[in-house]
């Protein structure tokens, strides 16, 4: 169903609107209701052009007479018997105000009218797809009401009576019946076609009313192709009833088309003129001056007639207006094309033969159009001027009258006219930088759970190697030192917690893991300390090496500065080896600090490791009595060794060097 508010506002013209909206005020004031009705219901269903309006009010229309005249409405007829007005409004807007009342029929022909409700009349209607009402009142604009379910006939293009009564009782709708099947191309459905031909077998067109023919007779006139009309009503016998001296013969139709022709060139370029008077001009050009003067005195609104004779008056004023001195502007003359009387415009631009005139028509209609090719949009673009302000089609407008009379030639003219319209820039987009958020405590659980996984398997893998290497009771001690330079540090994972307050708790950590000597244990010699090196920048997005790149680079020759900072380390030897050389070295290293005594019962501290820096300290094994060497130390635990790899990810793969540089090879 669609939305009738909208097709009010949108679907008609402004001065269909402009009209609407007076007639409206007029009933506030006079405290009735009104409603659109007929035609224009059904057009606006259709989704067509709107051209004449008709309104019903509650209670008697001919009381709003003198408040109409008031607002600047014509009243160009009325009917006391349907107490009815016609009246028009600027840009010749035709509208029937009507009560809304139901028609008792006594005799054909003959109808005997009762006020009642706008419910009740839309029964009484002729056809249903024109007993449809939508709502002009406050609190229910755009309602529609539809009794007799018109929109199904308008959808299916049906024409059907709404009483069955309604050929034999008003004549007049054998008629128009007629007119809206030629008019619209529809087809009464097959009751309605039966009555059809019932009625006019029988003759009841006789019947007709003097208001009725005096309605059909104009309404002729006001058909937008009148000929087409006054040749469907000849056909089918009815102007023999209406008025026998009227013909299509009697039409001038080469002009007619002409007529056509001209109208739609002026309406594209804004001028709407309403074709009614000058179209019956040429409908009824051959018929005799008696025969056109009686035709005048049946049409139904006195004031259309005076329109259809003062046609001639109006085009030889507008001739003397154009061709003044002060309208010599292209712009005036293009102002007072669109500003004046457009029946006036139409009639002279039909008739004229003078040749000033001819050349300012063609100047509207052909020439002063191209111009509008020129207007820059994107220079209005640019300076945000755009079709969503509101004086939008006002700003175009003035400068298409600009270009017109040669102005604004250059773009530095045409910036200068446009900057006063441009509005102002908008504030630029306020950014808000968010820091970089941390990675959520879930995602880091779920890579330390998967961290603790995988060290936990390369822990067990090096205990079983170390217990290869070292037997129960021997330490083995390689003191093999790997430059730090040597590694790639592409071998870290972005864990996102590289800050100082990292570095800050590894320093701490190693000196709580740092061991004290153990007793009656000769400490290893350790290599001189190496000057720090600075720690190379993390490159971005570097891949992690892989493992065999990693043993590689343990296995790989130690620089010549290493060497030199470190004792030269001799290669694994038999275990009954180590014994006597432990047995053998002269006591002259410096001795350590004496550790506490072993209780009886307990087992002796542990000696310690050289370890990385990163090492949390490591759980050794108790050595045996009778050894003065103890034994190899176990690698840390998974969780420890995970804790130390999340917090600084370098550290640990050294570490993982190391141990891969330690294993020798099995024994045969």
């Amino acid at each position: 169903m669609p939305d009738y508010i909208y097709l009010l506002e949108n679907r008609l013209s402004a001065d269909q609107q402009n009209a609407l909206g007076q007639l409206r005020e007029a009933a506030r004031e006079a405290g009735t209701i009104l409603f659109l009705t007929g035609d224009a219901v059904r057009e606006l269903t259709r989704g067509v052009a709107v051209r004449d309006l008709e309104v019903a009010v509650h209670g008697n229309a001919l009381k709003l007479k003198k408040i109409i005249e008031k607002l600047g409405g014509k009243v160009w007829g009325e009917d006391e018997a349907s107490r009815s007005l016609y009246l028009c409004f600027p840009g010749t807007v035709r509208v029937d105000v009507v009560s809304a009342q139901r028609a008792e029929y006594p005799k054909p022909g003959k109808p005997v009218y009762h006020s009642t409700s706008i419910q009740e009349d839309l029964h009484h209607r002729d056809f249903t797809v024109n007993a449809m009402a939508i709502s002009l009142n406050e609190g229910s604009f755009g309602l529609l009401m539809d009794p007799m379910n018109g929109a199904a006939d308008i959808e299916s293009q049906t024409l059907r009576l709404v009483s069955n009564y309604g050929f034999l009782e008003d004549p007049s709708l054998l008629i128009r019946v007629t007119r809206y099947r030629a008019r619209l191309g529809w087809e009464m459905d097959p009751r309605t076609r039966t009555r059809y031909e019932n009625a006019r077998e029988e003759g009841v067109i006789e019947h007709l009313s003097a208001q009725a023919r005096s309605q059909e007779l104009e309404q002729i006139g006001h058909e937008v192709e009148g000929l087409k009309i006054l040749r469907a009503l000849e056909a089918e016998g009815w102007m023999k009833s209406l008025f026998p001296a009227w013909t299509s013969a009697k039409a001038d139709e080469e002009r007619l088309t002409a007529l056509n022709h001209l109208a739609a060139q002026l309406l594209a370029e804004g001028v709407h003129a309403d074709m009614s008077a000058a179209q019956m001009r040429l409908l009824t050009a051959k018929l005799s001056a008696r025969d056109l003067a009686a035709l005048k005195k049946l049409m139904l609104r006195p004031g259309f007639v005076e329109e259809w004779n003062s046609l001639d008056d109006q085009a030889a004023e507008f001739a003397k207006v154009l061709l003044s001195e002060e309208n010599a502007a292209p712009s005036a003359s293009y102002k007072l094309f669109t500003g004046y009387d457009p029946e006036a415009v139409l009639w002279l631009g039909f008739t004229s033969t003078d040749e000033a005139v001819r050349e300012r028509f063609n100047l509207f209609l052909e020439v002063w159009p191209t111009t509008r090719q020129r207007i820059p949009h994107a220079l209005m673009q640019e300076m945000r001027i755009t079709s969503e302000l509101p004086a939008y089609g006002e700003i175009v407008q003035a400068i298409f009258l600009e270009l017109l009379d040669g102005k604004l030639s250059t773009p530095e003219e045409l910036r200068a006219f446009l900057e006063p319209y441009s509005p102002p820039a908008p504030p630029p987009k306020e950014v808000i930088k968010r820091p970089r958020a941390k990675r959520g405590a879930e995602a880091r659980t779920k890579e330390d759970s998967y961290d603790e996984e995988e060290n936990s398997e390369e822990s067990s893998d090096d205990e079983e190697d170390l217990d290869d290497i070292g037997g129960e009771d021997d330490d083995l001690d390689l003191g093999l030192s790997l430059p730090k330079a040597g590694l790639d540090v592409s071998l870290t994972e972005e864990l996102g917690t590289t800050a100082a307050e990292d570095e800050d708790e590894d320093e701490d950590e190693e000196e709580d893991a740092r061991p004290e000597p153990a007793s009656e244990a000769v400490p290893p010699k350790r290599a001189p300390k190496r000057p720090s090196r600075s720690k190379p920048s993390k490159p971005a997005h570097q891949p992690a090496a892989a493992p065999a790149e990693i043993e590689n680079l343990a296995a790989a020759p130690v620089a010549p500065e290493a060497e030199a900072a470190s004792e030269p380390e001799a290669a694994p030897k038999p275990e009954a080896a180590l014994e006597s050389e432990a047995a053998s070295e002269p006591e002259t290293a410096p001795e350590p600090e004496a550790p506490p005594k072993a209780e009886k019962g307990k087992k002796p501290a542990s000696a310690p490791k050289s370890k990385s820096k990163a090492e949390p300290r490591p759980k050794s094994k108790p050595a045996a009595a009778n050894k003065s060497v103890s034994k190899a130390v176990k690698p840390p635990t998974a969780t420890a060794e995970a804790k130390a790899a999340a917090k600084s990810p370098v550290k640990a793969a050294n570490s993982k060097v190391k141990k891969s540089a330690a294993k020798p090879a099995k024994k045969p």
